[in-house]
This record gives C-alpha cells, sequence and structure tokens, in this order.
C-alpha cells in the first residue's frame, strides 16, 4: 500500500498508518472528555442559579405526600424555599459526624419534625454544633418543644454519596440522648435506612433551615451545593488544549524538511 505524501516546497508531509490511527482516536476521546466536563460546568450553573433564586422566592407550602424515592417531583423540589408547621421529635434526631465549620470540626443536628394536620415527617438540617474533644462525650443541645413555624430550603440527600454506616457511640452515649436502642452519631445519611428505621413515614425531601428561622437553630453557613465551576471549564479548556495539541504534534512528526541536495538529486 502506497503511503500518503504531500510536498509543499521544501517540506514534505507523510504521515504513518499508526500516526493516524492515533490522532483519529485521541482528537474526538479528548474533544469527548472537553464537552463532558464543560457540560458540568453548564449543570452545577443552573444549581447555582437554582439556588440564588430560591433565598428570593416567597416561601412555598412544604409538599406532603413525596415519599418515594422514585417519586418525579422529588428533583423539581430541589434549592425551593420551604414553609411549615410541627412539633419536633427528639427520640429519632441525631448528629451528622464530621462537619467543618471555619477550622473547627463538628456535628450537623437532624431533627425529625411531625407536620401538622399529618401523619407525615420531614427531617430538619438545624445547623451546625462544635464537637467535643472526644466522640465519647455528645455536645449538649436544646430543642424547643411545641408547635413550630419554620422556613428553609429542600434539601435532597444524594444516594451516590451518602450510606449509613454502623455506629460509631457505646450504648453509653446512646442513653445521652434518651433512647437506648437509637443511633445518635451518623458518619453519612441514607434517606432509605431512615425511613427503615423510624416508626413513621418520612418525607423524601428534607430542609435546611433558614438562617433567619428561630426554631431551634445552630450555625447555618449553608454553602452552595456545588464545586467551584471555574473547576470544570478549567479541565474542560485543558482537554481541548490536549486535542489540538495532538493534532499539532500529529502535523510535527509527519513532516519532514528536504535538504537541498536532495532537491537537486531529485530534480
Amino acid at each position: 500500500m502506497k503511503q500518503m505524501q504531500f510536498r509543499m516546497h521544501r517540506y514534505v508531509f507523510q504521515p504513518t498508518a499508526l500516526g493516524i490511527a492515533i490522532t483519529l482516536l485521541c482528537i474526538p476521546l479528548f474533544i469527548k472528555l472537553g464537552l463532558w466536563q464543560y457540560s458540568k460546568a453548564q449543570q452545577k450553573q443552573l444549581i447555582h442559579e437554582a439556588y440564588d433564586q430560591a433565598k428570593l422566592d416567597k416561601a412555598l407550602e412544604f409538599p406532603l405526600g413525596i415519599t418515594d424515592s422514585s417519586a418525579n417531583h422529588v428533583n423539581d423540589w430541589k434549592y425551593k424555599k420551604v414553609s411549615v408547621q410541627g412539633v419536633y421529635d427528639t427520640n429519632y434526631q441525631f448528629l451528622l459526624d464530621n462537619q467543618v465549620e471555619g477550622d473547627r470540626v463538628g456535628y450537623h443536628v437532624i431533627t425529625p419534625l411531625k407536620i401538622d394536620n399529618s401523619n407525615e415527617y420531614v427531617l430538619v438540617n438545624r445547623g451546625w454544633i462544635l464537637g467535643k474533644d472526644t466522640h465519647t462525650e455528645l455536645p449538649v443541645f436544646n430543642t424547643p418543644e411545641g408547635k413550630q413555624t419554620l422556613t428553609g430550603q429542600i434539601w435532597v440527600p444524594s444516594k451516590k454519596i451518602f450510606t449509613l454506616e454502623g455506629p460509631v457511640d457505646s450504648s453509653e452515649v446512646s442513653a445521652q440522648l434518651g433512647n437506648q436502642h437509637w443511633q445518635p452519631v451518623w458518619q453519612n445519611i441514607s434517606m432509605e435506612k431512615y425511613k427503615r428505621s423510624v416508626p413513621f413515614n418520612v418525607s423524601e425531601l428534607a430542609i435546611k433551615l433558614d438562617q433567619e428561622s428561630t426554631a431551634g437553630g445552630f450555625v447555618r453557613n449553608w454553602q452552595i451545593p456545588a464545586d467551584r465551576i471555574t473547576n470544570n471549564l478549567g479541565y474542560a479548556y485543558q482537554w481541548f488544549g490536549f486535542a489540538f495539541a495532538a493534532l499539532l504534534i500529529f502535523f510535527y512528526i509527519s513532516t519532514t524538511k528536504v535538504r537541498p541536495e536532495n532537491n537537486s538529486a531529485t530534480g
């Protein structure tokens, strides 16, 4: 099979079959990876916009009946600002471990709220509290009694990131919350496992308590639930750069300069 060859002035472009194959493989792959990272940046931009807009919108009434993870309406409620009334149930609240505020490590307080005029509960993230020096001693905190009216943003715990692990505290520590059979500290959260662990119906949607709410909140410096968009854009441009570099390398290694003596010999 005759090798492809193009000549322009004193330069000859003569690519090899291996070089063509590698280039045709690498360039589409790099472009695809770049588009993937760019798409992730676009998705996170939409999350940022929805998150910021929710802070400005009027609070909606918390939706009842979304207790199935496969419900179509779950994602539609993400980051929405909602309002709900009910009573906290401290028997099945827990502390979400390894939560950082500034340079200090503590917990997020997660308390179920019995919704008024309903048999449904919703998990409320009441904010961050500082942990003790050892995990065998739980921090002391108060939970308001009676009917509470609270506002906050919808939070849907991710199935891909959070899983419920075994207890990290002894039964003696469990007694501090008044329930010998309840795990008071969780390393992660799984809505499915929580539903199987409690004797009541729980909404698939959870709430992050608003900073202005007075319904028993703690430190609530909520972060935007997405990585920096510039990171994904940087990765995208990097992959596009690799594709362009692969093209340049292909032309460079496939091009040779003809020496003057070769010109005279072939003339």
